[in-house]
């Protein structure tokens, strides 16, 4: 009895420092509700033997917050009446934390009327509580109503009441399960607690009547399956307790299954916005608070007070005859009346069975425990013989497809959706996970019920039996002891525990600060920005304690002022103009008239405690106007002054406040600070860096990893100002080659800068916001001149301008030149700087280009693919699927697209994954595709119905294709390529297994051949035919992004930057390609030159030709500036698309399209034919059909961009 059962007392409401819901420090009247705070507690906070209080704990035993009040209880009023309810709180590990509350009108301390100037004899909501880790509820509300009722008792309490409080809390033991009860006396009342044995049903201390008395049977049961299948839940009521009860009691009638998800049962009101979590939930809310805006898209509210519930989603029901048999139990339970009513008494009074006969006995704890039994049977029924499907007994598989074919075969009924999810739920996966039930020395309830019933005995012998009377345990009276003395302690109000000195200070402090901030505003007017006018004169008669004391109150009058008129900065309206607004001219000659950099760190300050109290950082474009420029004037003073500190947290700040554009996408104040020249100052960010290290907490780290985490932050950062990438890599190799880093650790830099930099243009584009040139984002041109031959984009242009102004825009004015000009190659190409072929070559017909937007997806395209001419067998060009493209979305859907039907391109929507569809291929009559839920599905391409669902991967799928006699061949991220017959919709074989996620697959079919890689770095031959691996071919240090196989070449790219070249059948390197400044994403093989095509995320397209024997790069392409993401090459065609949404199509000179000659096929031929108009949009993936002259990209805001360059040869 080591363990306490009252783990604190805790006493929340208005303390010291006051601020408002809305983040508005200070009183504002009574109208508003306002943050609690945690006042007292037992044990106090220098506690060392339990940890402290869980820090959300005020706000969520005070849901809708403090609100203050004119009078305090009224026994003719109800809505001042205490209240009592409990709450439950899950910490990160799982456990609960269970409080009693009682929430009540208590006198607010004169310390605080005082400083705040609130209303003599004011009254604020204060809430008293008890913190156990012990389910106990019952004890828990009693011990605090006895608190409660002595603290305001006319009669007054023999001792000091947190005497009392620290007595009950240091003193009461938890009980031994199922042998102790624990007697113990606040006052004159007499408390008892006891726990119930350990082997039986888990400790429920509370009534499941609520529940049922709110809901009807159906809904009851209704509610019951969507938590067993776990779906987002919001209880709704006007009262608290029933809320937590509610969801107490449901979450006990799923066992021996526990709630695997979110578990708020009282949710405070400012969260509401949780709802719209796209995790499963159960949530509690009181009806009161709004839910309009919200979407509420497939949550299950269950409205207690008026028995209903609602959702978008359908809930499957629960299967026969196990529904039939749980409705009649529960009413058998409820009603038994009812239900005997046409049997005689004598057979009603012989009845043995374990249910109530008769309605004469209210509801009791034997009505609890007769319900948890009925659901306890309920899934001893749905899971009957279960652990035969358990294929091993260490790691616990089930065997969910042979278990679901076992039960269709005894009901007579196909495989049922309820049971199905429910046998996919964490809830039951934990269940398998904890190994319960497979342990003699650890069997659980629901086997043994199974077996009893099994044996033909009653459900309630599996109950362990009584053993007898519980030993009594009696905690000594506090009062024992005492001298005597009649002495009675009455108070008017909850009172307030002693505070330490350190404490005492503080609170002091807090409140004379508020109290000078008043007497401040009201004695200066609030336009004088002269602080220091009159100052000196009177500095030289001060003593220098004195002079610092004045100084230091200076620092706190203009720190106060500005936090008032930050505040009122956040308030302007949209018809305000912020340049000429009271509160930025004063702020503004705050900054400019101090000298001592006061008013620029305090602004600042200002910021970063608003932030810190959580603001969420959005402004209106009136407050984004004048917040930037204040902050520019902040950082040129302080540069001045060199004051790296004040420029230092004016970085940090800018990078979280920001405002929404016309697209409702976030634009940040740090982009608009590019103009500064301290971002060009070496010096400041070697002072940064510096900072950083001394910051970071973790000093035993590794020393080149703690450096390179602090210079991936200075990168963020750079990319966020939209420093070029050459003067950002040139800053971050500087201070990296001082720090002696290593090589490894320079690569994941300069792929770190790399990736963000593709980001920023992805989301903004490429911008310049200073008067001289800037360079477009991108790795410098080996060319010295290839800067001058740069036109910015169109959106580069326009003062103000968000960076994603024209993202998703469809005016095509805002892109009408967005991509006018291209850089030249840094090779003899024969191209001109607008992309066209110069007049020296072959003549040219101007052909017209078409880019539509193809609409239908609601997420992010994230697979596509092009049906073509060869995959369909498309001999004489009579096959109208040829050139149709098949898009994958996060929106879970696949869709169809026919390019030749112009405004009616969509043909049909295939629906039937649960999660993002990752690949796709198709054949003559069938598409295939993969996706994040696991699974393979194969559908009809004529009727589009869904024929196959192909099961067997244990991660997310990465790859699918096609292949000839129905078969389809697959890879996953669980590090598995498996072959599947569609016909017989089963895994014919696991072709290859690596040791990590496969990205990229190659195979051909008429050899067998299998390649394959992915993150283990490694190149893997597959003879699929003999049955054995040929080789692992280990070069590669970082994952392998892609694979191309031709012959008896294999060509791969990795992230580490290179590319590299094998053979099949000797499994040796051939060649190492190193000339990119990314990872490589892509490779393609041109058969016609033996060449070799590699794109990266350094926007460069490299072409690659043979050598005396090597390979040798002969021409570099930069016309695209993000990374290139398909690169795809036909005899005479070759289409690439980038993930900056810009694609071009090349092709060989005129002249040589009759026929190649050994000595004319040469890789450098491939020559720019065209590229379209580019739009601001970041790109997931590209295919293209050169057949037809057409590259389609699929982008992150859902939409496909179909170019249609139609060519006459």
């Amino acid at each position: 009895m080591a363990n306490r059962i009252f783990e604190y007392f805790v006493v929340c409401g208005i303390g010291p420092e006051i601020g408002t819901l809305d983040g508005e420090r200070g009183y504002h009247g009574s109208e508003f509700m306002y943050l609690p705070s945690l006042l007292d507690q037992y044990p106090p906070t220098d506690h060392t033997l339990y940890p402290p209080p869980p820090p959300q704990l005020p706000t969520c035993v005070l849901p809708a917050g403090v609100q203050f009040h004119a009078s305090g209880f009224d026994s003719k009023d109800p809505s001042t009446f205490p209240r009592n309810y409990p709450i439950v709180l899950t910490e990160g590990d799982g456990s609960k934390i269970y409080v009693s509350c009682i929430a009540f009108r208590d006198r607010v301390c004169e310390d605080i009327v005082e400083a705040y100037r609130i209303a003599a004899n004011s009254f604020a909501d204060k809430c008293i509580c008890l913190v156990s880790r012990s389910p106990s509820f019952r004890i828990l509300r009693d011990a605090l109503e006895e608190i409660f009722l002595l603290c305001f008792s006319s009669s007054g309490s023999s001792k000091p009441l947190w005497d009392v409080i620290a007595y009950l809390v240091s003193s009461v033991p938890l009980p031994t399960p199922g042998k102790d009860r624990v007697l113990f006396a606040i006052e004159d009342s007499l408390l008892a607690v006891e726990v119930p044995p350990k082997d039986g049903l888990p400790h429920a201390d509370i009534s499941f009547q609520p529940l049922i008395q709110c809901l009807d049977v159906d809904n009851f049961i209704k509610l019951f399956t969507a938590v067993l299948l776990e779906r987002r839940i919001l209880l709704r009521s006007n009262k608290y307790s029933l809320l937590t009860l509610v969801s107490e009691a449901i979450c006990h009638l799923i066992y021996p299954f526990r709630w695997q998800h979110v578990y708020i049962p009282l949710l405070f009101f400012s969260g509401v916005d949780y709802i719209d979590a796209p995790t499963p939930y159960m949530m509690g809310l009181h009806s009161g608070v709004d839910t309009f805006g919200l979407t509420m898209d497939g949550v299950v509210v269950v409205d207690l007070e008026h028995n209903c519930i609602t959702t978008s989603e359908d809930i499957p029901p629960i299967p026969e005859p196990e529904y039939s048999s749980l409705r009649g139990d529960i009413t058998k339970l409820l009603h038994p009346n009812v239900v005997g009513i046409d049997q005689m008494k004598a057979t009603l009074s012989n009845c043995k069975e374990e249910f109530l006969r008769g309605s004469s006995k209210p509801w009791g704890e034997d009505h609890d425990l007769q319900l948890r039994i009925i659901f306890l049977k309920f899934f001893a029924s749905i899971l009957g013989g279960y652990r035969n499907f358990i294929e091993s007994t260490t790691t616990l598989v089930f065997n969910t497809q042979a278990f679901l074919k076992k039960r269709s075969r005894s009901t007579n009924q196909p495989p049922d959706p309820m049971i199905s999810q429910f046998l996919d739920s964490q809830g039951f996966l934990d269940y398998l996970g904890r190994g319960v039930g497979f342990e003699e020395s650890n069997i659980n309830l629901l086997d043994k019920l199974q077996d009893a019933i099994g044996r033909g005995q009653s459900p309630l012998s599996i109950l362990p039996s009584i053993m007898g009377e519980p030993e009594i345990v009696t905690i000594s009276d506090y009062r024992a002891g005492s001298s005597g003395s009649d002495a009675k302690y009455c108070y008017d109000r909850f009172p307030s525990n002693i505070l330490n000195e350190e404490e005492e200070v503080k609170r002091k402090q807090i409140l004379a600060t508020a109290s000078g901030a008043l007497e401040y505003s009201g004695k200066h007017a609030p336009g004088s920005p002269s602080i220091f006018a009159g100052q000196d004169s009177k500095a030289e008669s001060l003593s220098p304690r004195e002079r610092a004391a004045e100084r230091e109150r200076m620092v706190l009058d203009i720190k106060v002022k500005l936090q008032g008129l930050w505040l009122r900065l956040l308030k302007l309206g949209s018809t305000d103009d912020p340049l000429s607004s009271f509160e930025y001219g004063t702020i503004l000659a705050l900054i400019e008239s101090d000298a001592e950099g006061i008013g620029g760190s305090g602004f600042v300050e200002c910021i970063r405690e608003h932030i810190h109290s959580g603001w969420t950082c959005q402004l209106t474009e009136e407050q984004f106007i004048a917040v930037k420029e204040l902050l520019k004037t902040a950082i040129t003073r302080a540069t001045s002054r060199n004051d790296m500190a004040t420029i230092r947290d004016a970085l940090e700040v800018s990078a979280e406040i920001y405002k929404k554009d016309v697209n409702n996408v976030s634009d940040y104040v740090q982009r608009h600070l590019r103009s500064l020249p301290v971002w060009d100052d070496l010096r400041f960010w070697e002072g940064y860096f510096d900072y950083l290290l001394d910051r970071f907490s973790s000093k035993s780290a590794n020393y080149a990893t703690l450096v390179t985490t602090q210079l991936i932050v200075m990168a963020t950062h750079m990319a966020g100002l939209g420093l070029a990438d050459t003067d950002a890599w040139s800053l971050i190799e500087t201070i990296a080659g001082k720090n002696n880093i290593g090589y490894n650790h320079m690569i994941k830099l300069r792929g770190f800068l790399a990736h963000i930099r593709q980001i920023c243009i992805g989301y903004w584009g490429i911008y310049s916001s200073k008067s001289q040139a800037v360079p477009l984002y991108g790795l410098a041109s080996p060319r010295p001149d290839a800067a001058n031959e740069v036109e910015q984009p169109a959106e580069a242009s326009g003062v103000g301008r968000s960076w994603v102004q024209s993202m998703f825009s469809r005016d095509t004015t805002l892109r009408a030149n967005s991509f006018s000009r291209v850089r030249k190659w840094t090779s003899d190409t024969g191209v001109s700087e607008n992309g066209k072929q110069e007049p020296s070559a072959a003549g040219q017909k101007k052909i017209q280009t078409s880019v539509r937007t193809l609409r239908g997806h609601t997420g992010a395209v994230t697979a596509l693919h092009c049906v073509t001419s060869r995959e369909v067998w498309d001999l004489i060009g009579d096959r109208e699927d040829a050139g149709f493209f098949i898009s994958g979305s996060t929106d879970c859907t696949i869709k169809i697209w026919d390019p030749s039907l112009r405004g009616s391109e969509l043909r049909a929507t295939l629906k039937g994954h649960t999660r993002t569809v990752r690949a796709i291929s198709s054949d003559r009559g069938k598409v295939v595709s993969g996706s994040d839920d696991q699974t393979v599905l194969v559908w009809d391409k004529r009727t589009t119905q869904l024929l196959e669902e192909l099961k067997g991967h244990d991660a997310q799928v990465s790859y699918v294709r096609m292949l000839s006699g129905e078969r389809v061949l697959t890879a996953a991220h669980d590090g598995t390529v498996k072959m599947w017959d569609v016909r017989t919709d089963t895994c014919v074989a696991t072709v290859g297994r690596c040791s990590s996620a496969v990205l990229c697959v190659e195979y051909d079919d008429s050899t067998g051949i299998l390649a394959a890689g992915g993150r283990d770095s490694v190149a893997n031959i597959w003879d699929i035919r003999a049955g054995r691996q040929m080789h692992k071919l280990l070069g590669h240090t970082s994952w392998i992004r892609s694979i191309r196989m031709v012959g008896d070449a294999v060509i791969t790219g990795s992230d580490d930057w290179t590319a590299r070249m094998w053979s099949v059948s000797r499994g040796t390197c051939d060649a190492v390609l190193a000339c990119h400044g990314g990872p490589i994403l892509c490779v393609e093989y041109s058969i016609s030159d033996k060449g070799i095509i590699t794109g990266s995320t350094d926007g460069l397209l490299r072409f690659w030709e043979n050598d005396n024997g090597g390979l040798k790069c002969t021409k570099n392409v930069t016309l695209h500036t993000s990374s290139i993401l398909s690169i795809n090459a036909g005899e005479h065609w070759l289409g690439v698309g980038a993930a900056d949404n810009s694609m071009s199509l090349f092709h060989r000179p005129q002249e040589r399209l009759g026929g190649f000659s050994s000595t004319g096929a040469k890789i450098a031929g491939w020559q720019l034919y065209r590229t379209p108009q580019k739009t601001v949009a970041m790109v997931r993936c590209v295919s293209s059909d050169l057949e037809r002259k057409r590259i389609c990209s699929g982008g992150r805001n859902g939409l496909l961009r179909l170019w249609d360059a139609t060519i006459n040869i």
